[in-house]
């Protein structure tokens, strides 16, 4: 499977399938995909005791990096093959803290996709749907070279 020939769409399937590697990232922030389509992706994402802030609670980074993640991702899904993007502005509002060693619904999805930039949005929830922390995004689509 050569990544080059793929449009985003089918690379973000093939990783939510195992067929290519996770991100590294994933490892230290546990995400993993639950559903990818075109402009949208789901992942389940849970903090542990390594995302402690100096207070005791999950550090604001976890939300960032999440939101990051599901933002870009949905970007990624609307790429044709050999595009790439570059995340240009991210903004995160966090709502309430985050629980510990409890699985959070991320979900991105594309809200707007020019020729140059795509524009996303980002939230993170419980099972009840209360929400976490929202995230704006805009992408920059890099053609291929």
């Amino acid at each position: 499977m050569n990544p080059a020939t793929l449009t985003g769409l089918q690379i973000m399937q093939a990783f939510a399938a195992g067929k290519i590697p996770r991100a590294p990232i994933s490892e230290t922030i546990p995400m993993d995909p639950h559903i990818v389509e075109e402009g949208r992706v789901v992942f389940i994402a849970t903090a542990d005791e390594r995302h402690t802030n100096p207070l005791g609670g999950v550090h604001g980074g976890f939300a960032a990096t999440v939101l990051d993640s599901v933002t870009g991702c949905a970007t990624h899904t609307t790429l044709a093959a050999g595009e790439s993007y570059g995340t240009t502005d991210l903004n995160i509002k966090m709502c309430r803290p985050l629980p510990f060693n409890t699985p959070l619904k991320a979900e991105g999805k594309v809200i707007n996709r020019g020729r140059s930039l795509v524009i996303s949005e980002g939230r993170i929830v419980d099972d009840d749907g209360k929400l976490y922390a929202h995230a704006t995004c805009t992408c920059m689509v890099i053609a291929p070279r």
